[in-house]
């Protein structure tokens, strides 16, 4: 099967100087690279700011790869402060309301950039 890579209009920068795509689809099956809170006006200073942005780019990258949030099987969230989950979990409600997909929390110390509170990698298969 051909890999097709999957990079929205305004992401050319980042495949070109992080060098990934933004997802890759094999078949029916997305991976997205983990989405961040950075958005055009930057970083926001809270983590629901910063989850909203997130989940705002999954579902951008998986528009683009003629998916929706409603194909996502798993998410894995990369958080650096493990204390922030709920507000995070609240925001995610908003964007994934039934069907949840599966789901892996992580905690680190430190994402790409020091502002970055959260990431969120997920994998959707195309009914």
């Amino acid at each position: 099967m051909a890999k097709e890579l999957i990079n929205p209009p305004g992401t050319e920068e980042i495949y070109k100087n992080w060098k990934f795509s933004q997802a890759v689809k094999v078949g029916n099956t997305i991976h997205v690279s983990g989405q961040t809170g950075f958005g055009p006006d930057g970083i926001p200073d809270d983590i629901e700011g910063q989850t909203r942005l997130a989940l705002q780019s999954l579902e951008r990258v998986l528009k683009e790869a003629g998916a929706s949030l409603s194909d996502v099987v798993a998410t894995t969230v990369y958080h650096t402060d493990m204390g922030e989950i709920g507000k995070a979990q609240s925001v995610r409600d908003e964007f994934f309301k039934e069907n949840y997909p599966a789901n892996t929390i992580v905690g680190v110390t430190a994402l790409a950039l020091p502002q970055l509170r959260i990431e969120i990698q997920a994998v959707a298969i195309i009914a």
